[in-house]
């Protein structure tokens, strides 16, 4: 097959939405997908089996964000992807900047914690391991933010503009290895932003939303390049095939358009979420100081009575 992957599909039909959303099967992030669905599925009903509250909300955006990698990866997006630009940048943000906000909400490392048994005094199992390794060093380095933006930026302008991203796209096994790799650094870069399970770096809701600011903007600088380019700047996507019926440069234009559009997405269902976090953390807070008031008074009004009993056997 050639660099640019189009040997094994010179005859693909000219791209529709319904093509594109027919099912594919690909294996990895099929396995992936369902291995995650049962897993997740195994935890909620290990909780409700003894009798411990899940928030549904929760499932329901792990279930989403599944199968939304799911749909860029497991249909025919994922084969029109290896030759439009515009189908594989959809594919990008959506698996980097969609996807792993709804996994994050749905709090998986909260809820294997609940589920895994304790492994008794002395000894060491699976929950045990969880817990050292989110308080390891490792994890205090891949979770802070001088780590995570680098890495974030590094993925756009490193990756597409230098020759790695087309010996990438050289084949399908280089494609799936640069989609779980931007599925992963969306995941290490939301995370400590606005993700509900526990993590070494957790900042003030003020420091996360200046996190996610320093990172956006070079996912609009990336799209608007693209689209004032003159001339394609992708090898991969230079010479699509003549039976898709379109130019290279303006599918270039049109992909630039989407990764400039959708950030603006991920930045406003991160904003919501943080700041419903930010207002339910404010509310316990509160609770705990009336809490913390009532039991002053109560021992206040407990040592009052105290002197004025004191007082009445003086007086006797």
């Amino acid at each position: 097959m050639d660099h640019s992957g189009h040997g094994m599909m010179m005859d693909m039909p000219p791209f529709t939405l319904g093509r594109g959303l027919q099912f594919s099967g690909e294996p990895f992030f099929m396995i992936g997908c369902l291995l995650g669905l049962a897993l997740y599925g195994w935890g909620v009903v290990r909780l409700r089996r003894r009798g411990d509250a899940w928030p549904v909300g929760r499932t329901v955006a792990f279930v989403t964000g599944v199968l939304t990698v799911a749909l860029v990866m497991c249909t025919k997006l994922n084969d029109y992807g290896m030759v439009m630009f515009s189908v594989h940048m959809v594919q990008h943000m959506v698996i980097s900047m969609l996807s792993p906000i709804l996994l994050l909400l749905g709090a998986p490392v909260t809820l294997t914690l609940r589920a895994l048994p304790a492994a008794g005094r002395g000894r060491k199992g699976p929950r045990e391991w969880l817990v050292a390794l989110l308080h390891s060093r490792y994890m205090r380095i891949i979770t802070h933010p001088a780590f995570t933006i680098p890495l974030f930026i590094a993925s756009l302008y490193a990756l597409y503009f230098s020759p790695l991203f087309d010996f990438l796209m050289g084949s399908k096994t280089g494609h799936i290895a640069m989609m779980v790799h931007f599925l992963a650094v969306g995941l290490v870069f939301f995370w400590p932003i606005m993700g509900v399970d526990p993590g070494p770096h957790r900042p003030g809701y003020v420091m996360r939303m200046l996190e996610l600011f320093a990172g956006m903007p070079f996912h609009a600088f990336f799209g608007i390049a693209l689209m004032m380019a003159s001339e394609p700047m992708i090898s991969t996507y230079k010479n699509p095939p003549a039976s898709l019926g379109i130019e290279a440069l303006a599918d270039q234009q049109a992909g630039g358009g989407i990764a400039w559009a959708f950030s603006e997405i991920p930045s406003i269902v991160v904003l919501l979420a943080l700041a419903y976090q930010w207002y339910r953390s404010e509310q316990r807070q509160s609770r705990r100081y009336d809490r913390a008031e009532d039991r002053n008074g109560d021992r206040e009004l407990a040592d009052y009575n105290a002197y004025l009993a004191s007082l009445r056997t003086r007086g006797q």
